[in-house]
């Protein structure tokens, strides 16, 4: 089968007991950086030296296929430099291909940037969306971040630190200077540092130079309340289209913050 697995993403006292033990047992791993998991052996005092084979962005499809066919033989393990593979991180199409194939698929849960800096950053955690990096291109970003300005979730971003600070601006554009937000940097390593505050205000911190890895987690849009007399239309188009009112009126409260209850009741007594 196929083992996904996390590493640590900063602070190897984090690695898990069971992935100490499926690479102490490992024959073949499949690894973003064959030198970063060579270190990682090292720094876990795992003594077991397994096949490495280089899993990349730039090889990963042309490798996809020889991979699976090995994974019937033996356990593959995947790794990423640093957290879970397939997030961010190679493993996607591989794990795509062995769905494809029939071949098992696992994984050894572990640390997870973007979980950690959602639940350090004290914003909304109940409904998030992970938007991984924004795009290098300054206009292609900023028509990505416009197309969020209306997100009500949680957001949760990487980026690198050359381009944090530009990002931060881009953001400040996109979804107002006083949208809240946290920047968080070397998370589990020593010089670990959470900065809140607006974006407004983190793109001028950051306009100092900032390095180390990084997370931003921006606060989701506030929701504009739509007029009754207008939420109880998009209940009826949605009725008149055949959807049952009791699913149409939760549906349009979803998306208005409307009371779902009081939508139903509108709606039944417009059709009266």
């Amino acid at each position: 089968m196929i083992i996904l697995a996390a590493t640590p993403i900063g602070n190897l006292g984090d690695a898990s007991r069971r992935l100490v033990e499926v690479l102490g047992e490992a024959s073949v791993v499949a690894a973003e950086d064959t030198r970063t998991t060579q270190r990682l052996l090292a720094g876990l005092g795992i003594e077991n030296r397994p096949r490495l084979i280089a899993l990349h962005d730039h090889n990963e499809k042309q490798r996809a296929a020889e991979l699976v066919e090995l994974a019937r033989g033996v356990d593959l393990v995947v790794l990423s430099d640093a957290g879970m593979p397939t997030v961010s991180d190679p493993g996607y199409g591989l794990v795509a291909a062995a769905a494809e194939a029939g071949v098992d698929v696992t994984v050894i849960p572990g640390p997870s940037a973007v979980l950690t800096a959602l639940a350090v950053s004290g914003l909304p955690t109940d409904r998030f969306t992970f938007e991984g990096f924004t795009a290098r291109k300054p206009g292609e970003r900023a028509r990505e971040l416009r197309a969020l300005a209306d997100e009500s979730r949680t957001m949760v971003f990487f980026e690198a630190p050359t381009r944090v600070a530009q990002t931060l601006l881009d953001m400040a554009l996109a979804f107002g200077g006083e949208r809240r937000a946290v920047v968080a940097r070397e998370l589990t390593k020593l010089h670990e540092e959470v900065a809140r505050g607006t974006l407004t205000e983190l793109a001028a911190w950051a306009a100092g130079g900032v390095r180390g890895e990084l997370v931003i987690v921006v606060a989701g849009a506030e929701r504009r309340e739509t007029a009754l007399e207008d939420a109880v239309g998009q209940v009826l188009a949605l009725v008149a289209d055949g959807v049952r009112l009791k699913a149409a009126a939760a549906e349009v409260a979803e998306q208005t913050g409307r009371s779902s209850r009081d939508l139903y009741q509108a709606a039944l007594a417009a059709r009266v």
